[in-house]
């Protein structure tokens, strides 16, 4: 049986970070939702997205295909449910379809499969600002079967620990003359991840390979920062996909970012409004600002995102993929893709532009901004244009 994860109707509504990733490459917890469901099934797993986005995320399909809609998360309950359907049965909950299997070549579900009701619990990603408002239960499970019978690296004595059996250093994770509370959450340092000198670390936390948390940083659960991202300075509840740095000091809270994102020095997010009302965010299913029911929620930035030193976010702000911002004031709490300026105003970030930036950062950590990435920045760039038509 082939196990594929699609975006479903459910994309949308998870933009600007899908306007470069399937969901299913959407990180949370400890890892990406693909890992996850790859973890749960023992077994490689592909995806069905956006045309756009094939070649980098391609689907692999047989003649028995199980489908999994990407924004519901694995446990053991609801792996054991899709793992025991047969072909054409559909898992369904509350009239929302979950998954089905498939035989042959059509991938298309259809009426007349047989229904087989889910009553167990589910934990779902289908807004943004689920990333980091789910983030402290996601991480915990993680922590639980991603460690499960396996023993941490030593930690070094120079630290001062609280919840030691809570705290995971794979190999080569490097941590020294810090604190380490895992009372209030687990801790886990990935491969050649590093904590430097100074920091205080108050769980849970997920650091990724080859990620650098800087010298007396101030983190406050639950924190998610993936492969090689560099974070200094405050940071409570949020989470970094990848290759994303928020290197200095400035508070970042309650807030997701992308992957080859900067936050220049002293950048600083609100995460609630003066007059503590809940936070409307920018949702771009429903062409308008949607209501989180959240009091907490900062800054959501898409992939390739920018910003000056000394920014300003407001409370619940969205920017798109390959924006720039820059310049004194609050700028607008909605910034379409490819955007550059700041509260004064903005202009279109022209492609060639954009790409030159992106090509340098990503030159730093030895990766190439091949023609891939640039044919997937370019469908962004016309997708997102009615946005900029506000300017």
């Amino acid at each position: 049986m082939n196990v594929v994860l699609s975006d479903g109707d459910y994309r949308q509504a998870l933009l600007p970070f899908t306007y470069t990733r399937p969901i299913a490459a959407l990180r949370i917890g400890m890892t990406t939702i693909q890992e996850k469901w790859e973890h749960w099934l023992n077994m490689g797993v592909s995806v069905s997205t956006a045309a756009y986005l094939a070649d980098k995320f391609p689907l692999k399909t047989t003649d028995d295909n199980l489908i999994i809609h990407a924004p519901f998360l694995p446990n053991a309950s609801f792996v054991g449910a899709v793992q025991s359907l047969k072909p054409n049965e559909a898992l369904m909950q509350d009239n929302e379809l979950l998954a089905y299997r498939t035989i042959g070549t059509e991938m298309t579900f259809k009426d007349g499969y047989a229904q087989v009701p889910y009553e167990g619990e589910l934990l779902t990603v289908k807004h943004t600002w689920d990333i980091f408002a789910k983030n402290d239960t996601v991480l915990k499970s993680d922590f639980d079967s991603l460690t499960k019978g396996r023993k941490s690296q030593p930690i070094p004595k120079s630290n001062t620990v609280m919840g030691e059996e809570h705290i995971f250093l794979e190999e080569g994770a490097s941590v020294e003359c810090s604190i380490l509370n895992a009372t209030t959450g687990p801790i886990y340092l990935g491969k050649h991840a590093q904590i430097m000198e100074g920091c205080i670390i108050r769980g849970g936390l997920a650091l990724g390979e080859h990620a650098v948390v800087k010298m007396g940083a101030k983190l406050y659960g639950a924190n998610t920062f993936g492969p090689y991202c560099k974070v200094g300075g405050e940071v409570n509840n949020s989470v970094l996909f990848a290759y994303s740095n928020k290197g200095h000091e400035g508070f970042l809270g309650n807030s997701v970012l992308g992957e080859w994102c900067n936050l220049g020095a002293d950048t600083n997010t609100s995460n609630l409004k003066n007059n503590y009302a809940p936070v409307r965010l920018w949702d771009y299913k429903m062409e308008g600002f949607a209501k989180t029911g959240l009091q907490f929620c900062g800054l959501m930035m898409g992939d390739h995102s920018k910003c000056g030193i000394n920014t300003m976010f407001n409370t619940g702000t969205v920017i798109g993929v390959s924006a720039n911002i820059f310049g004194s004031g609050f700028p607008r709490n909605f910034i379409p893709s490819f955007s550059w300026g700041g509260a004064s105003g903005f202009t279109t970030y022209r492609t060639n532009k954009a790409f030159e930036t992106a090509t340098a950062m990503m030159q730093r950590r030895n990766v190439e901004f091949d023609g891939q990435e640039q044919a997937i920045l370019e469908q962004v760039f016309e997708m997102s244009q009615p946005w900029r038509s506000s300017y």
